[in-house]
């Protein structure tokens, strides 16, 4: 009796255990893709965006003031060739002294296009600036304010500097063409001048 019992048993038995092999063996696959899934969607999120990137076209905002707050400049309509430069701060040490006055006085600059110096400053600060760097505006530098720091943003060229009180763009310059970014100099450490005087940029 216990052995046809036990033969009575068997079938059943075995099915069971046959679908409880299958079902074992599909839950991992579906938690490997799962965890794939989850593992790129952190990845995704986790990653920075990089810094503007060659081919990048300018940023298309109306928020960079020129002498007054009144008068917006957009770089995407007004710079077809030429180069932005980006400093930390207006009336600093070495914008003032050494990075700027590197493109107001270098002979290349006549065939750079139109050159713009842009700054997380307000109209006010960068006008008395540009006043003092080059009072008789030969150069052809226009010095833009971006008094909310929108169009660094843009970028993803702004670092936090305590020092100033708050966010400021690191110091870079980009070469445009048609539009278009065609070189992109940042500084490593954010505010020295190893790669964006004006010998290295317009050589």
């Amino acid at each position: 009796m216990a052995f046809r019992l036990a033969l009575r048993r068997g079938p059943a038995a075995s099915s069971i255990s046959s679908l409880s092999s299958r079902a074992a063996a599909a839950t991992p696959s579906l938690s490997a893709s799962n965890a794939g899934r989850f593992s790129a969607a952190r990845h995704f999120h986790a990653t920075p965006r990089a810094l503007v990137q060659v081919g990048e076209a300018v940023p298309d905002l109306e928020v960079l003031h020129e002498d007054s707050p009144g008068n917006k400049v957009n770089l995407a309509r007004e710079l077809g060739s030429g180069v932005i430069i980006g400093v930390p701060a207006a009336f600093s040490g070495t914008c003032s002294q050494k990075h700027i006055p590197s493109y107001i006085q270098s002979p290349k600059l006549r065939d750079a296009g139109k050159v713009f110096v842009v700054s997380v400053n307000d109209a006010f600060v960068m006008k008395a600036w540009s006043d003092q760097l080059d009072p008789t505006h030969e150069s052809g530098i226009r010095f833009l304010a971006d008094p909310a720091g929108e169009f660094t943003r843009a970028l993803d060229l702004g670092f936090d500097a305590p020092i100033f009180g708050d966010m400021r763009a690191k110091r870079y310059a980009l070469v445009v063409k048609d539009g278009k970014v065609e070189k992109v100099y940042v500084e490593p450490d954010n505010t020295g001048t190893s790669v964006t005087m004006a010998d290295q940029v317009l050589a």
